[in-house]
């Protein structure tokens, strides 16, 4: 075996990696019922992406999911839950409707997303630069790129109107 069959061999094994550790975060994050693992599982899952868009060579948006979402995002969840009704109280029951609804509207944006990539005609990049200065990927964010900036920026409201709305409606909950 030599050394290049090797390196190969290890960076599929560190993908694969990856993809388990993203998938195992995303289970956690949804299957448990207690709200504590669920954001546990959440970071781990976003840690994973984090590490796989590390593999892709994309350092700066490896770094950004990391500090965007598992810093931020994940963050904001917790003092939600530490603003919200105590874990010790009975958790409500599940409604079959709400939990069949959910399933549908998952497996149609799987459907979707699949299809989507299937239809695709993938093509690599026609060049990548080397230059990764602040100016240059702020410049890029607010021309080339002014969409992903947006839905970062979108994504970060939603999280934190969420967290406010969660804290404020455990809280009337408790009261």
């Amino acid at each position: 075996m030599n050394i290049v069959t090797l390196t190969e061999t290890s960076a599929q094994m560190a993908f694969w990696f990856l993809v388990g550790l993203t998938l195992t975060g995303a289970a956690i994050a949804v299957f448990p019922r207690n709200i504590l693992y669920n954001v546990l599982g959440l970071v781990l899952a976003l840690a994973g992406v984090g590490g796989l868009y590390l593999s892709l060579g994309s350092l700066f948006v490896a770094f950004m999911q990391l500090l965007i979402y598992v810093g931020a995002i994940c963050i904001a969840i917790v003092f939600a839950i530490m603003l919200s009704r105590p874990l010790h109280l009975e958790v409500p029951r599940r409604e079959v409707p709400k939990v069949a609804m959910a399933v549908v509207a998952s497996v149609v944006f799987f459907v979707a997303t699949v299809g989507v990539v299937l239809r695709t005609n993938w093509v690599p990049a026609a060049e990548r630069s080397s230059d990764w200065s602040v100016e240059t990927i702020g410049y890029l964010l607010i021309t080339r790129y002014a969409l992903v900036f947006e839905v970062i920026s979108l994504v970060l409201l939603v999280a934190i109107i969420g967290a406010i709305l969660t804290a404020g409606f455990s809280r009337r909950l408790s009261s």
